[in-house]
């Protein structure tokens, strides 16, 4: 692979370029600059072709990664390439300067290291790309096992919503059994007492008839 496959490669955050490189001359600066400003703000990878070149971005939590190279190179290293840097300046400047730096002021210390990443990438594409659909699968794998993690927890939720709505059905259920026995307890006082009451007044009926009958208690004389 020819030594002009990757072109110019720049790390901006939002629209300020803080680091750049390139050993070519020509107009593909302010095309990467123009499409930067189109690019929407949350993470994605993009790809512009247009004259035999492709340019290329990854965005990720702010900073936007691009290389511009030539269209023969194919997406893949592009995008490799792209991952190497990000990992690259995460590691050295991840929640450090590169939130506050202003427009080229990290040329210096970073740009040298895009340079080495562009001659590496150049030099071993077939390992780069095979590097990087590794990563791809195991970040792929990551992503279904915290999806899958992600739906058990959800699911044991569930099952603790459910079990404190059995206990909580359980206990209106011995609530309820408690209130209907004091209701039957209620209600079988209240049937005894009308029965004491109704057995009075028989008693009573019974005794005035026996003394209007006997006209006192001399019935025998």
């Amino acid at each position: 692979m020819g030594q002009q496959s990757l072109i110019y490669s720049f790390v901006a955050r939002g629209t300020v370029v803080l680091a750049e490189h390139t050993d070519f001359s020509g107009n593909f600066v302010e095309v990467a600059l123009q499409c930067l400003l189109r690019l929407p703000a949350s993470n994605t990878k993009f790809t512009y072709n247009t004259d035999g070149h492709t340019f290329n971005y990854l965005t990720h939590d702010g900073f936007t990664y691009c290389v511009v190279a030539v269209e023969s190179v194919g997406r893949q290293l592009a995008m490799a390439f792209l991952e190497r840097i990000k990992e690259d300046f995460t590691n050295r400047y991840g929640g450090g300067k590169a939130t506050t730096a202003t427009a080229k002021s990290l040329n210096k210390e970073f740009g040298p290291k895009l340079k080495e990443h562009m001659q590496y990438c150049v030099e071993h594409p077939e390992e780069v790309s095979k590097l990087a659909m590794v990563k791809a699968q195991v970040s792929e794998v990551q992503q279904v096992m915290r999806a899958n993690i992600d739906q058990v927890l959800d699911r044991q939720v569930k099952i603790d919503v459910l079990v404190g709505q059995t206990e909580d059905l359980r206990n209106q259920a011995e609530v309820f059994r408690g209130q209907g026995n004091q209701i039957r307890r209620k209600m079988w006082y209240q049937n005894m007492k009308i029965k004491l009451i109704v057995l009075g007044i028989l008693i009573a009926f019974i005794l005035i008839v026996v003394l209007s009958v006997c006209r006192g208690f001399n019935c025998g004389g």
